[in-house]
């Protein structure tokens, strides 16, 4: 009788203690990231004889989650159906999250719903999943369902809705999970502390962001606090305020970590902030972060922002281990700087590192071609995307932009004629093409068939319209889209809107209203818009108001050469010789120097530059040499390269 009473419970023991070492070994190699290791320890324990319990499947169902693998996650989920564990609210959760991870929301919501008993962590699993989707209608509808089903959101649930509505820079959002936190008791919790921190500096309202910080007692914050404003600083790249919070954390003891000194790199992306960005460098150097790949990336584009293109390429050169961003950060910067020969050949050598270029690098490249007016290449760059699966609407977008600003309209209108989806993006872009390429009419055509489809315009969308009127002198249509923005989309403009009214007016003629227009601005007006008022002055040779922008300007800009020059020619066409020589000894008293002119041509590929009075080309023999045998034959037929009006007035 003692026999048959011990032997099966000792047996029970033994059964529990091997599941309870193969749940150990399992959950081991999920936390390091072996999740494959985690799937092949489940398979060999069931071909052992063993049944998983309640705690074993949310730790295979978490090593799914991070492979991603949809096919892996069904039969885990055909396991616990098996299982005597499937109305386990653990394993149900853990299953939920799997799903999420793997991105079968609906999967992951037809298991929650049908989920007898949820506590927070259930609903957290589905409302972050929904969250990190981007389904903000989804998440607001689940929140209040938790809360109507009695079951009081926590500081995860917290932390979560505020990162989605962060990353939509939804300010509105933040403050009400910020006053939601505060009243369900959250708001000492530092983790929570630090990312509404996070949140407020992503949405720009730093003073709030700045409160927080010093509403944590000095004696419970984290370098994650100080990291969450220094990426705040970062954002709005405010490098000086970013680089004087980081010498108070080294006061304060804190230990910076490599998501510090990315911060600051990151807000050093200014040619005046390349100082700094030197100094963090060596600092990054000092505390052993320069072997991280993410900090040597972010060195690369920070490099290449500031103007320090050898310097980046320095550090490009230094890694050993390339990665993706490593390869794109590169060649974004020298597509941007406009040496787009260097781009291509790094762009082939990635390819041929083997390592694949993703639609970061293609917008680089795109927008290198646009910038350089590199047709073929940009043609070439179209059919390498549609061939090799990367022509999502981001793309179409660059590439109508690059069409454009090549010159090439019908090739954007084609592009744009044959997408399956337009955004907003997709429309602005078209119009601010055909405004580019002198297309007005169709520009505004354009415009008002997007109303016609109830897309709602933006800001930017309403600056290319504006632009178009302007080009064009349709004076009108130009008061009319204005008002449109004010009054019905209710969209406050900006100095460019402005500009580009007082530009419209000041075309055709109506100096004294561009005058007016420019005084009754709610806002200060900027070097943009006097510049815009002594442009049309030049055109209409209007002394009296042109002295007046042009003085404006000397004050907003001392150094600039622009309005010197302008005004000197608005002097010359009227014959006042005298103000010519005014502006000149002007310039000389203040220092101000006049900028060369520069051409780049594309020939076969290769671009050129050409500089004013430069004569180092290579081949500058034979191509002034055609130059000459050019303005003999226009000559012969009849033209002269000398108005009666004074020129640009290089002397200056």
């Amino acid at each position: 009788m003692l026999k048959s009473t011990v032997t099966p419970n000792l047996y029970r023991l033994s059964y529990l203690s091997n599941v309870g070492h193969w749940n150990s070994s399992i959950g081991e190699a999920v936390n390091q990231g072996q999740s494959q290791k985690a799937l092949a320890l489940f398979r060999q324990m069931k071909q052992n004889g063993l049944e998983p319990n309640n705690l074993t499947f949310p730790f295979i169902a978490k090593a799914c989650g991070k492979l991603s693998k949809p096919s892996y996650s069904q039969i885990i989920h055909a396991h616990v159906a098996k299982s005597p564990f499937q109305s386990d609210i653990y394993v149900q959760t853990a299953l939920v999250d799997m799903y999420v991870k793997c991105n079968h929301l609906n999967r992951a919501y037809d298991l929650f719903v049908k989920m007898l008993q949820r506590d927070v962590t259930s609903w957290n699993a589905m409302i972050l999943g929904f969250a990190q989707s981007g389904h903000l209608d989804r998440v607001l509808i689940l929140f209040n369902e938790m809360r109507l089903d009695g079951i009081r959101p926590d500081s995860v649930t917290v932390m979560g809705l505020t990162q989605l509505s962060s990353s939509t820079k939804n300010l509105k959002l933040v403050t009400a999970l910020h006053s939601f936190g505060i009243r369900i008791g959250l708001e000492t919790e530092v983790s929570v502390a630090n990312t509404w921190i996070a949140a407020y500096s992503k949405c720009g309202d730093l003073r709030v962001a700045e409160l927080l910080f010093d509403g944590i007692g000095a004696g419970f914050r984290t370098v994650v606090s100080f990291n969450s404003l220094i990426a705040g600083y970062s954002h709005l790249k405010k490098s000086f305020k970013a680089i004087s919070f980081y010498k108070r954390m080294l006061f304060d003891g804190f230990h910076p970590d490599t998501s510090t000194i990315v911060s600051l790199l990151s807000s050093c992306v200014q040619p005046e902030a390349l100082y700094h960005g030197k100094l963090i460098h060596s600092h990054a150097i000092q505390l052993g972060c320069d072997f991280d790949v993410s900090v040597l990336n972010t060195l690369i584009s920070m490099y290449s922002k500031s103007g320090d293109i050898s310097s980046a390429r320095y550090v490009f050169d230094s890694i050993i281990n390339k990665t993706c961003v490593s390869w794109t950060a590169m060649i974004g910067g020298y597509a941007e700087k406009g040496d787009l020969d260097e781009a291509l050949v790094l762009f082939y050598s990635m390819e041929a590192s083997g390592e694949k270029p993703d639609l970061v690098t293609m917008l680089y490249l795109i927008s290198g071609c646009g910038q350089m007016g590199a047709l073929e290449i940009g043609r070439w760059v179209d059919l390498y995307t549609t061939t090799n699966g990367l022509k999502n609407i981001m793309v179409c977008n660059a590439l109508i932009d690059m069409y454009a600003k090549c010159g090439s309209i019908r090739d954007a209108q084609e592009l744009f004629r044959t997408m399956h989806e337009r955004t907003i993006v997709s429309w602005t872009t078209m119009i601010a093409g055909c405004a580019l390429n002198g297309e007005f009419k169709e520009a505004l055509d354009l415009f008002f068939h997007m109303l016609e489809f109830g897309l709602k315009p933006n800001h930017i969308t309403f600056l290319a319209v504006l632009q178009a009127c302007s080009h064009a002198g349709f004076l009108e249509k130009g008061w009319e889209c204005f008002d449109l923005m004010t009054k019905v989309y209710r969209i406050n403009p900006g100095l460019d809107h402005y500009s580009c009214m007082a530009d419209l007016l000041g075309r055709r003629g109506k100096l004294k209203e561009a005058l007016e227009f420019i005084q009754n601005m709610p806002v200060k007006p900027d070097a943009g818009v006097w510049g815009t008022l002594l442009s049309a002055c030049k055109n209409h040779r209007n002394v009296e108001i042109g002295e007046y922008a042009a003085h404006r300007l000397f004050e907003e800009e001392p150094q600039a050469a622009a309005p010197y020059v302008e005004m000197a020619n608005i002097y010359a066409s009227t014959r006042r010789w005298d103000g010519v020589a005014a502006i000149r000894k002007m310039m000389k008293c203040n220092q101000v120097t006049k900028s060369p002119g520069q051409s780049h041509l594309l020939v076969n590929g290769k671009s050129h530059a050409f500089t004013v009075q430069d004569r180092c080309h290579p081949e500058g023999s034979l191509i002034y040499e055609a130059l000459d045998c050019l303005v003999l034959h226009l000559k012969e037929e009849g033209y002269s390269s000398h108005s009666e009006e004074p020129s640009d007035l290089e002397q200056i």
